[in-house]
Parts: C-alpha cells; sequence; structure tokens
C-alpha cells in the first residue's frame, strides 16, 4: 500500500450527539439515536464493515448541572460501552479514555484486561490527566493537584499497570485436570511496587491480556503530556489546526520517541479530523452552517472556562478577550492554553468573536466537503509529514459518521492510502505492531 506499505490509520470517535454542540438540535438528529445501545451497535458495525482501525470514547467525570440544558455531555462509560460494542464486533479496535488522576492502577490494569479478553484483543488505553478543576470536588479534593504533579502521577500509574499486565507470564494457564494445576504459580508475580504516588503490591487477579498489553494511547499536548507519549504511547491524539503545526509536533514527537530510545515509527500520530460530508461542497457548507447558528454560545463559554481554568461568565460576550497569562501559571489544560493565547495575543477579538471564528470543536482541524475534497486534505496531511492517520470526529449526529464511512473511506481505498481488509484478529496486529512481549 502506498510507499513502504505505510497506509493511513483511521480512528472513528463515538460521541453520542456528534462532535458539534449543536448537532443534536440540526433538522437530520433523531434524538432516539443519542442514548440507544442498539443504534450505536449498528454504528459500530458498520464501522468494522468499512475497515476502520478503531473506535473511541471520549471521556469526563464531571459535568455542569446548567450545561445539560445545552445538550448531551457525556455517554455511557467508556469500558461498559465498549464491552458491549465488543460483543456485536469482530476485528475493530477499541480505545477507552480512563483518567489516571481519579482512579487506581490495580482497577484500571483489571478493567483494561478484561476489555482485552472480552474483545479477542482489540483493547486501547488512551491515557489522560484531568485538568478539570470541578472534577476533583466530586473526589473529595478540595483543588485539583497541580498540573507537574498530575503527569509524575500518570507516569508511576502507567507504569504500575504495565506491571501488573506482566505480572501473569504468556503460559502461566495450564488447566491440567490429571495434575491438579490451573495455573503455574511460578509464572504468576507479586510486583511489589512501592513509588512516590502508589503502592501495589499485585499480581493482576486475570491472566495476561491476549495483546500482551492493550494499545497505549495518549492525548496530552503540553510539554508533560509530549514526555509522557514519547515514553509510553503508541497513538496519540491531537489537535492541530494547519498543517504546519501538525507538522511541527510531528518532528517535535517523533525526535522526543527517538530520544526515549524507541523507534519513531513505533508511535502513530492521529490529528483530530472535524468532518461534515456532502453530495456537493455546497450541501456540506450548508449543514455547517446550520450547526453553526445552532451552536450554544453559552455551553462554549462553559467549555472555554474549563479548558482554561478561568471563569469566562464574569464577562459579556462583546467584550474585548481578556488576556492570558503564561500557560505554566494555569492549572488546567496547557496545550489548550497555549493555543488560545497564540490567537489572542495577535488579534484583537471579542470573546464572542473568538468563539464564533476558533472554538468550533476546539481547534481541530475542520473540513466541510465532498468526499473528494476531504480524500485531498488528509492525503496532503498523510504525505506531508503532518500525520500518520486521523481521529476522525463527525460533526453531526445522525448520518456524519455513516456519511464518512460510505463516501470517505472508499474514496481513500482507491487512491491506495487505506487497506480494504483488516491484516489479522488484533487491534495491534491490525496496526502492524507485535504483540507486547512480557518484561523480564
Amino acid at each position: 500500500m502506498g510507499e513502504h506499505n505505510r497506509r493511513m490509520i483511521l480512528n472513528l470517535v463515538l460521541q453520542n450527539g456528534g462532535s458539534h454542540r449543536g448537532a443534536w438540535r440540526h433538522s437530520s438528529a433523531r434524538l432516539d439515536e443519542i442514548h440507544d445501545i442498539k443504534y450505536i451497535h449498528r454504528l459500530a458495525q458498520k464501522a468494522e464493515a468499512a475497515r476502520i482501525d478503531s473506535l473511541f470514547i471520549a471521556d469526563g467525570l464531571s459535568i455542569e448541572a446548567k450545561a445539560v440544558q445545552h445538550g448531551p455531555i457525556f455517554g455511557f462509560e467508556p469500558l461498559t460501552l465498549l464491552s458491549s460494542i465488543a460483543t456485536v464486533t469482530e476485528r475493530i479496535g477499541l480505545i477507552a479514555t480512563v483518567s489516571t488522576t481519579f482512579n487506581e492502577p490495580y482497577n484500571v490494569a483489571r478493567q483494561f484486561a478484561s476489555l482485552d479478553h472480552i474483545s479477542g484483543g482489540r483493547a486501547g488505553w488512551n491515557i489522560v490527566t484531568t485538568g478539570v478543576e470541578r472534577t476533583a470536588f466530586n473526589f473529595g479534593l478540595e483543588q485539583l493537584p497541580p498540573h507537574k504533579e498530575r503527569y509524575e502521577r500518570a507516569r508511576e500509574f502507567t507504569e504500575v499497570v504495565q506491571k501488573l499486565w506482566d505480572s501473569w507470564e504468556e503460559d502461566a494457564l495450564v488447566q491440567d485436570k490429571e495434575a491438579g494445576i490451573y495455573a503455574d504459580a511460578g509464572k504468576v508475580h507479586d510486583i511489589h511496587h512501592k513509588g512516590a504516588y502508589y503502592s501495589v503490591r499485585g499480581a493482576l487477579n486475570i491472566m495476561r491480556p491476549p495483546q500482551g498489553r492493550p494499545l497505549l494511547v495518549q492525548a496530552g499536548a503540553s510539554d508533560e503530556g509530549k514526555a509522557l507519549a514519547a515514553r509510553f504511547a503508541e497513538v496519540i491524539f491531537t489537535v492541530q489546526p494547519t498543517l504546519e503545526d501538525a507538522q511541527q509536533f510531528y518532528r517535535d514527537i517523533k525526535s522526543r520517541t527517538a530520544a526515549e530510545g524507541r523507534s519513531p515509527e513505533s508511535l502513530h500520530i492521529l490529528p483530530g479530523l472535524l468532518v461534515i460530508v456532502g453530495a456537493t461542497e455546497e450541501e456540506a457548507l450548508e449543514k455547517a452552517g446550520e450547526l453553526r447558528r445552532l451552536g450554544p454560545i453559552e455551553r462554549s463559554v462553559m467549555s472555554l472556562s474549563n479548558l482554561l481554568g478561568i471563569d469566562f461568565s464574569v464577562y459579556g460576550l462583546d467584550d474585548p478577550f481578556p488576556k492570558l497569562p503564561e500557560p505554566e501559571h494555569v492549572n488546567a489544560y496547557q496545550s489548550f492554553h497555549k493555543m488560545v493565547k497564540k490567537i489572542v495575543d495577535h488579534k484583537t477579538l471579542t470573546i464572542r468573536e473568538f468563539l464564533d471564528k476558533y472554538w468550533v470543536g476546539s481547534g481541530q482541524l475542520r473540513v466541510a466537503g465532498t468526499p473528494q475534497q476531504i480524500a485531498d486534505v488528509m492525503e496532503e496531511w498523510f504525505l506531508n509529514g503532518a500525520a500518520d492517520g486521523f481521529n476522525v470526529m463527525p460533526q453531526l449526529a445522525s448520518g456524519g459518521a455513516e456519511a464518512f464511512l460510505t463516501g470517505v473511506v472508499p474514496e481513500l481505498q482507491r487512491r491506495g492510502l487505506f487497506p480494504t481488509s483488516y491484516a489479522g484478529t488484533t487491534l495491534r496486529e491490525n496496526l502492524g505492531l507485535k504483540p507486547h512481549a512480557r518484561a523480564q
């Protein structure tokens, strides 16, 4: 497939209600589908029929009660939902977001090992830290841990999870009726981890996952986030609005990965792609225009406040955008802060103007057009050192994903950029990665 057999990787974001905040109000939206597991199952099966590599569930651990007026916030808990999807699919990867800030390594290791077994080796963990202060109040804390500490904790958390997955050797399960040996006790090991944040004896109470280790995914873009990705991640989801930004990020991550002693090819970079597909360009732009008119500006203000750690509700929408402090002085999402600061420091904008122009989907690449036009943009990024594939985010709730699967995917396949069949049965095999060997 193409140069050196390199081919695009496609991950589909499953988001109840679509990736645009106003999508649930669009004339095409079918509200009965948003929380219907049977609809979600059908969509997963359509994605698998189109040969999509993986499905991805984003997540958060808190809501603002006043935000529920403006549309779906988060849907089902990711591991529960993906376990259900695993039973009605066979090949497609299943990636769940789970925060290291408000969980325990033992539980997370067990949950992902279980999903990997249930799915026959298709699980992936999107490792995130939580930067929304309100979430801390749901977990007995008075404030969010500092940014640096959240990443130090994430690093140790991930190390513990990997040790737990490795606590069973590959051939520990014997199941010998005659000898009365179910598992070889000499091949199941307590991990005896003691670190700055966690003390875990182990071993895991479920045998080694089919993939050795579920796929590790990461989505932070601060310096600490990029360091975490370079050390552990095999796929990185990123937000890059332009080809130049994406190329710069791509070079940075690949060189950091090499500096960690890993092959740069072992980490795949997938920028977010907010997409609206139309039979014609006019139709796609019309859909985009309708979505723009439906997007609740109050919900955007809440989102902006959460991601930047600054309360924007004290300002009027037509007030000038306030001057932002340096990213390192903010205890929220530093990469979003940096991206917003870059825009507002060079343009005089009101808050309304910023939200109208820049805040559709929080900074991802946005494309509205025909399947050919969308494939053109994806091909340009893929062939010019900006992406190894895409984290596809259909903006429309109903029909948005289907239009991408039936329109854009066949166009990419015609161009030889995307395969027409799965290479294996596990997520690692399908991405061309080996089963993860156990650390000795």
